[in-house]
C-alpha cells in the first residue's frame, strides 16, 4: 500500500470531524458596516438630536422663530410652545432660582402689537397672533430689568425684542428693550419686560392674569390691566388724538356734521350706515370716566334706539379694527372723535 493513500479509517475520521468556516470577503465588510452604523445611532441618541431632555434652549434664535419650527405654534403650551411643565419650579410665577445665565426659550418676534377688549380688563396688548402679553411685579421699569429666569423664564418666556412695532392705540416711544443676563434682547413697553404665558394656548387667552400676585397683562400705557365691569361707555387715551370715548368693544365712537343735536336731525342714513354703525344705547351705571349727564338715547327715524353723548347721536367707524384706531377721524372732512366733555375733537393731541 502506498504510504500516502489514506485509509477508509482516516477517511472518515475526516469526514467526521468539521472544519471552521471562513468568512469571505463580502461577508467581512458586511459586518464592520453594521458595527460602524451601530456606533453612529449610539452617538446620535446620546448627543439628543430633538429628543434630549438636557439640551438647552436657544436664545432668540432668529432663524428659528422666524420659522416657527422650534416652537411647534409658536405659542403653544408645555411640549408645544414654551416647554412649561405644570409641576415644574417656577410654574407659580414667582421666577426661579435657577442658573440665571441659562438661555430663555423665547418665542417668536412679536411682529405688529395689538389691542384686544377683554370684558374683564378692557384693552390688553396682544402680540400679532393676539396671544396676551404680561409685565412682572418683581422687574423694574426704571432702570428696566427682568427677574423671570430659569425655569421662570421656561413658564414666562421673554419677548424678544427684534421686529416689533407698536398698535396704533400705542405710543411708539412706548416700545423698547432691555438685555437679559443671557445676553438675548427683551421687548419692554414703557420699561417694564414683557412676556408670554406658556398655558395661553390660543388668541384671546388671559390664564396669566394674577398668576402669583405678580403678573397682569398689559394695559396700552404699559400699566397693570385691572379686573373690573365693563363699561357702556369710558374714555381711551389715544396717542395722536388725546383722551377719546369708546363704546364697551373699546371702539372709537364718532360724530356726524351733518347731525346736529338740537333740533334733532339725522344726517347718516341709508348707504351711510353700511359704514358708519350707531352705538348702542348706555346703562348709566357702566360708565367710567364719562359725566352721566352727557349721555342720554335718541330714536332714529327708523324707530331704533342709538347712544348720544351731549344730545348728539355717536357712530363706529368699520374700518376700524381694534381699540386705538382713529381710521374714521377726519373722513369727508365731517367725521370725528369725541372727547370725554363731549366735543368733536379735530385737532391732534399735545404734550
Amino acid at each position: 500500500m502506498n504510504q500516502h493513500t489514506p485509509t477508509v479509517a482516516a477517511t472518515a475520521r475526516t469526514a467526521r470531524t468539521p472544519r471552521p468556516a471562513r468568512c469571505s470577503d463580502a461577508q467581512r465588510r458586511h459586518a464592520a458596516l453594521a458595527v460602524t452604523a451601530a456606533a453612529v445611532m449610539a452617538l446620535t441618541t446620546a448627543c439628543g438630536s430633538g429628543g434630549s431632555p438636557n439640551a438647552a434652549p436657544v436664545a432668540n434664535d432668529k432663524a428659528q422663530s422666524a420659522s416657527g419650527g422650534s416652537y411647534g405654534s409658536g405659542y403653544g403650551s408645555g411640549d408645544s410652545g414654551y416647554g412649561a411643565n405644570k409641576g415644574q419650579a417656577g410654574g407659580d410665577g414667582y421666577g426661579s432660582s435657577g442658573d440665571s445665565t441659562r438661555p430663555a426659550a423665547q418665542g417668536a418676534p412679536a411682529g405688529t402689537l395689538a389691542l384686544r377688549q377683554s370684558p374683564e380688563l378692557g384693552p390688553v396688548v396682544t402680540d400679532s397672533k393676539g396671544m396676551t402679553l404680561y409685565r412682572f411685579d418683581k422687574d423694574t421699569a426704571k432702570p428696566p430689568n427682568s427677574a423671570c429666569s430659569g425655569t421662570c423664564a421656561t413658564t414666562w418666556p421673554p419677548v424678544p425684542a427684534d421686529d416689533t412695532a407698536a398698535a396704533s392705540g400705542m405710543a411708539a416711544s412706548a416700545l423698547g428693550s432691555v438685555t437679559r443676563a443671557d445676553g438675548s434682547k427683551q421687548l419692554t413697553i414703557n420699561g417694564w419686560p414683557a412676556y408670554r404665558y406658556a398655558k395661553d394656548t390660543a388668541p384671546g387667552d388671559t390664564k396669566g392674569q394674577g398668576v402669583g400676585g405678580t403678573w397682569n397683562a398689559f394695559a396700552p400705557d404699559g400699566k397693570k390691566a385691572t379686573a373690573g365691569p365693563a363699561a357702556d361707555v369710558s374714555v381711551f387715551d389715544q396717542p395722536k388724538l388725546g383722551k377719546l370715548l369708546v363704546d364697551k368693544e373699546g371702539r372709537t365712537v364718532y360724530r356726524f356734521n351733518k347731525d346736529s343735536a338740537w333740533p334733532m336731525r339725522f344726517g347718516c342714513n341709508g348707504a351711510c350706515l353700511d359704514t358708519w354703525k350707531p352705538v348702542a344705547p348706555a346703562d348709566k351705571s357702566k360708565l367710567k370716566g364719562v359725566p352721566e349727564k352727557l349721555i342720554s338715547t335718541v330714536t332714529r327715524p327708523d324707530g331704533t334706539k342709538q347712544l348720544a353723548v351731549k344730545c348728539w347721536p355717536v357712530y363706529t367707524f368699520s374700518g376700524d379694527r381694534q381699540p386705538g384706531d382713529v381710521k374714521g377721524q377726519g373722513k369727508m372732512g365731517a367725521w370725528f372723535a369725541v372727547s370725554p366733555e363731549g366735543k368733536k375733537i379735530t385737532s391732534p393731541a399735545t404734550g
